[in-house]
């Protein structure tokens, strides 16, 4: 669901009849919206039962996948995307069950297993979605993908056993809300910013808001029990200098996800444009997921051998040489081609994959065995944080500097070569801090209970 419609990014705008800054939000609302349903999803799973509460992810996804089907404008479309994007709590309730029924010995490999997994996922739904789009309809894309949710949502039922739950429970409904405004107060002018204007009344209103909420949701839920994340937690050095690298990779995957497609579907007429098809683009970008899940076993060696910090540390450092790679593509005086964009993303795979089978490692090594879920839960909310600012940030920068290329087809307005330096860029500073938090993390947490 998160990627399935970056092949539909370049048509999107004419698609649901919108601006291209608009249409970014297709993305970034499915992201938004499941940074908010992680820990909440967590949290009701241990209420109400974890079986229950992925097949409710499940539904939610299927009915989403409706409601896209059958829009063909921008508000019933963001709404079918965010109801999709409630099904990414799946992943933090997944990670509770794993604890439930996986033996001890083995639960870290089978989390940073299924940490990994998403990159295959993501890797397939390209080529799948594009050749959906492209030979039968757009809408038909998502059909097939609420069938899919159905039949997730029949195997759970099946074959997952229903965890121990603790009913009672008092739900943070406050917290919820806050965490919901904090979150789209920062987005929302991030990607609007450079529309509206960095200095315009409402930029600055929204970003004054997200600070005066910021400083009231941590308050509240340090003060409340029973609140939806201990943030008390967040400040231990360990967790905090894991989370932050994990926004920063969680920002380096998606962007991975969001400009290489626009320049290989790009008409040729264009400064950087390669001409390929949906299918054959997003077949170039297929091979990063698959290089990913396998490079969990290296991520394994060393992480057995030197520590999760220096898997971690490796993972973020692989992710930089692949946006350097790109740069170098973008910037030299030799013509860009699909090889450049299968080698830059075949190396943020292989990054990706060292980096995220070693964060669930470094949050288990840190915190008590009663504690595992709900840390491992924010983990992957910090992940979605940084894939929420990658659509915000990456869609600002590339609508914010265009080209407009005359083509036999009629006026093409593509991101400007300016724009995809400049996202390389950032991607590369972002890695070197989740390179230097990496390394920042002690070696070994006193007083921690295993």
């Amino acid at each position: 669901m998160q990627t399935i419609i970056v092949p539909l990014i370049p048509r999107l705008p004419d698609l649901v009849h919108t601006s291209p800054g608009n249409a970014s939000w297709a993305l970034t609302i499915t992201l938004l919206v499941g940074a908010i349903a992680t820990p909440i999803a967590g949290r009701l799973g241990d209420m109400f039962g974890k079986r229950r509460v992925l097949l409710a992810n499940m539904a939610s996804v299927a009915a989403g996948s409706a409601v896209c089907a059958v829009s063909s404008a921008l508000l019933p479309f963001l709404v079918g995307r965010g109801l999709q994007g409630l099904g990414i709590g799946a992943i933090a309730v997944g990670i509770s069950i794993m604890r439930d029924i996986v033996p001890a010995a083995h639960l870290g490999s089978s989390v940073g297993a299924m940490s990994a997994s998403l990159g295959v996922g993501g890797a397939l739904g390209l080529p799948f979605a594009a050749s959906i789009a492209q030979h039968i309809s757009w809408h038909a894309l998502f059909w097939i993908s609420g069938a899919a949710a159905l039949a997730c949502g029949l195997a759970i039922q099946r074959c997952v056993p229903e965890g121990p739950s603790t009913p009672g429970g008092r739900f943070d409904a406050i917290g919820t809300l806050g965490l919901t405004a904090v979150l789209t107060f920062v987005l929302l002018p991030v990607s609007k910013g450079g529309e509206w204007g960095w200095t315009a009344p409402l930029t600055l209103g929204l970003f004054a808001a997200f600070a005066v909420t910021a400083v009231a949701w941590w308050r509240y839920e340090r003060r409340t029990p029973n609140a939806l994340i201990d943030v008390e937690s967040l400040l231990d050095r360990p967790i905090m200098l894991t989370n932050i690298a994990s926004i920063a990779t969680g920002f380096a995957f998606y962007a991975m996800q969001m400009a290489p497609i626009q320049i290989l579907m790009a008409p040729e007429a264009t400064p950087l444009g390669l001409g390929l098809d949906m299918v054959r683009a997003s077949l170039v970008l297929m091979p990063t997921g698959l290089i990913m899940f396998g490079f969990t076993y290296v991520s394994s060696w060393i992480t057995d051998r030197y520590g999760a910090r220096m898997s971690l540390a490796s993972g973020t450092l692989v992710i930089g040489a692949g946006y350097l790679v790109l740069l170098f593509a973008l910037i030299g005086p030799w013509p860009i081609s699909w090889l450049w964009i299968l080698g830059s993303s075949g190396l943020v795979g292989a990054g990706l994959g060292l980096a995220y089978s070693a964060m669930p490692a470094l949050i288990m090594s840190v915190v008590p065995v009663t504690q595992t879920g709900e840390a491992n839960g924010v983990n992957a909310l910090m992940r979605s944080v940084g894939t929420s600012l990658a659509t915000a940030v990456v869609g600002m920068v590339l609508t914010g500097s265009v080209v407009l290329t005359p083509t036999t087809a009629g006026p093409v307005v593509t991101p400007s070569t300016g724009a995809y330096a400049s996202t390389a860029v950032i991607c590369l500073v972002v890695c070197a801090l989740a390179v230097a938090c990496a390394l920042a993390i002690p070696r070994r947490r006193t007083g921690a209970t295993h």
